[in-house]
């Protein structure tokens, strides 16, 4: 079986099946997603969060609509988020100020250190704790995480960091896309995901 075709199995066209595979697999192999079970949890939460491996950086080009929608505890009225619609670097700046190690609006940090990668690792602490593990400096250049090799490798890093490997371990695919997800969007899809690429797996 090829790596291509479990990686499609979780619902990626071939195209992205074929141009991601090699470096998914390296980056399964360096950061310990060793076993079946793991494998077909990482694809298969990777490919749903990833947009089946079609979105590398975050959309932040929202209307004052889907602002209001999206973040209604910040933009409670459409007047609120009129100056930041359509506007991805302006709200970056604004939403993600003073966490995940950014600085103040002001400093850029938000819209510098957006997520990016399969995994869309956020924030300038995450940045440079993958920096620190990685020895790639996306501190400097954070759009390494849009080229395919830095964008696997980081979801992988991401997940063995997250010790997510025990929760596939446990099947707590619930856990596991919290841990992923921050929430549990698309939980169902995910499942499903992961199943297809188990049941390519037991072949």
């Amino acid at each position: 079986m090829s790596p291509q075709t479990l990686i499609a199995a979780t619902g990626c066209t071939p195209a992205n099946a074929t141009k991601y595979a090699l470096f998914l697999t390296s980056a399964m192999d360096k950061w310990g997603i060793s076993s079946p079970l793991r494998q077909a949890a990482f694809l298969g939460q990777v490919c749903i969060e990833s947009g089946n491996l079609s979105v590398v950086s975050e959309n932040l080009n929202y209307s004052a609509a889907r602002l209001c929608a999206v973040w209604h505890a910040r933009f409670p009225t459409l007047s609120s988020a009129q100056q930041y619609a359509n506007r991805p670097d302006v709200l970056a700046n604004f939403v993600y100020a003073n966490r995940m190690g950014n600085g103040p609006p002001a400093s850029g940090d938000g819209y510098k250190f957006r997520g990016r990668g399969l995994k869309q690792l956020t924030g300038r602490s995450n940045y440079a704790a993958y920096k620190i593990a990685s020895g790639i400096d996306v501190l400097t250049n954070p759009d390494l995480l849009l080229q395919p090799e830095f964008a696997c490798d980081s979801a992988a890093w991401f997940w063995f960091s997250n010790s997510c490997n025990a929760l596939a371990d446990a099947r707590d695919w619930t856990e596991l896309t919290h841990k992923i997800n921050g929430g549990l969007t698309a939980l169902p899809s995910r499942i499903a995901a992961i199943n297809r690429a188990l049941a390519v797996l037991a072949g």
